[in-house]
C-alpha cells in the first residue's frame, strides 16, 4: 500500500444560489476588484492508503458521492498526490 492525499473540492452547481459567494463578490467589488463571477467551495484533504493513485481517487470519489457532496446541488473534483 502507498500513502496518498486525496483532495476533494465540492462546489455548488452553476445556477444554484450561493449566498456566501454573492456576499463575498459584492464586498470585493466594493473594494474595487472587478470580477465576472465568484463561487464558494469546500475542500477536504483525505490521507489514505491505497494500491495506486486510481484506487485512492476511486475511494475519495465514493466518499464524495456518499457524504461530502449532494449530487442534486453539488459538483466535485478529486485530485490525488502521493505522500512522501
Amino acid at each position: 500500500m502507498t500513502a496518498y492525499t486525496a483532495t476533494v473540492t465540492v462546489r455548488l452547481k452553476r445556477g444554484v444560489l450561493d449566498p456566501e459567494a454573492e456576499t463575498t463578490q459584492r464586498a470585493l467589488e466594493r473594494l474595487g476588484f472587478e470580477l465576472a463571477d465568484l463561487r464558494s467551495a469546500d475542500r477536504f484533504e483525505i490521507d489514505l492508503d491505497a494500491d495506486d493513485a486510481d484506487a485512492a481517487a476511486d475511494r475519495a470519489g465514493e466518499m464524495a458521492d456518499r457524504l461530502l457532496a449532494n449530487p442534486t446541488v453539488h459538483d466535485y473534483d478529486v485530485a490525488v498526490e502521493q505522500r512522501e
